[in-house]
């Protein structure tokens, strides 16, 4: 696949140039929503969510067929800090269950029809530890986000992306703080499961991030400084999505804060995702909010993996069986009063 971008320069011009939905087909499935053979409004977001998936797939009566889930890996420098309950070898480790299918998203995926990719991105070269410096160079950025764009099948209908990091959602959380602003507690959660002391050293550790780089706004330059590999990596692959028209489902906190970086990058450059859970992570339902996105799903999860962005899958099937397989009113000799 050809990459559209090899600088930063080539990236802003992709997201300055965002395809956007065929309205033709969002409107026709809207017609087509008003003729099924129930009250109207009666299976409330799911008919909102046929319709939008309808519009980015350019067609009134979509059908799912082609879901991939594609989880990226990377290692961070601020591990040695002790932000993490878990060290930075067992992204390595986990990315070999995920190739070997022991993972709970291996299961989701089978379950819910997805094909699962897994992209390691230079697990033995951790960032640097975004409290002294930039986490990565420009280039570094660059090839993260090439990374994501490339992993994506232009032939999908669907995209989920995942992560695995140890130590991503002290990046997250300081990502955040940087777009959003407050206060580092207001952004920094338990993670893989910190304890009281944990917790406290991480949200230092933010902290110190933003006050060196006090001032920087650009989503871009945050995402270098603040971010991970799998992270950045997650914002290409987004975007590629958004390029060939691919709906997309977002995964947990992690997640949405790669694809924060779009949002705050390019206006509307989230309209072809939904959020597929509201994770228990610290700071995920404010993220949320603030993306504008409403979870279809709440149900405790803070896995990561992508796990529950798979598991979304299924409320969008169940919305596209309803929308494209139900009978209308005149097909089914039923009055519509």
């Amino acid at each position: 696949m050809t990459i559209p971008f090899d600088d930063l320069a080539g990236l802003r011009a992709v997201l300055s140039d965002l395809p956007g939905p065929d309205r033709a087909a969002a409107e026709k499935a809207q017609s087509r929503n008003a003729q099924l053979t129930k009250p109207a409004g009666s299976l409330g977001r799911l008919e909102e969510l046929a319709t939008w998936y309808a519009g980015w797939r350019g067609t009134a009566r979509p059908v799912l067929a082609r879901p991939q889930v594609a989880i990226f890996a990377a290692n961070h420098g601020v591990v040695a800090r002790g932000v993490s309950a878990f060290p930075a070898a067992v992204t390595a480790q986990m990315v070999g269950n995920f190739e070997a299918g022991g993972a709970a998203v291996n299961q989701l995926a089978q379950t819910f029809g997805a094909r699962l990719t897994v992209h390691a991105l230079d697990l033995d070269r951790p960032t640097r530890d975004f409290v002294d410096t930039a986490a990565m160079s420009e280039a570094e950025l660059v090839a993260a986000m090439a990374a994501g764009w490339a992993a994506v099948d232009p032939e999908a209908d669907l995209l989920v992306a995942g992560e695995m990091g140890i130590g991503n959602t002290c990046s997250a959380s300081a990502i955040a703080l940087a777009l959003e602003g407050g206060e580092a507690q207001d952004w920094t959660g338990r993670g893989t499961g910190v304890d009281d002391a944990g917790l406290a050293r991480k949200a230092e550790a933010v902290a110190q991030g933003i006050a060196r780089i006090e001032g920087t706004r650009d989503p871009l330059e945050v995402l270098r400084q603040l971010g991970g590999r799998e992270i950045a990596a997650m914002a290409g692959a987004v975007l590629a999505a958004r390029r060939h028209r691919i709906p997309v489902i977002l995964d947990g906190f992690i997640c949405c804060a790669a694809a924060l970086v779009l949002h705050r990058a390019a206006p509307g450059a989230l309209d072809h995702a939904v959020a597929g859970h509201q994770g228990a992570e610290g700071g995920h339902a404010r993220l949320l909010e603030r993306l504008g996105k409403a979870p279809l799903l709440s149900l405790g999860l803070r896995l990561g993996e992508g796990s529950g962005g798979v598991l979304a899958i299924g409320v969008l099937r169940g919305a596209l069986a309803c929308h494209s397989g139900m009978a209308t009113f005149a097909e089914a000799g039923v009055s519509d009063g």
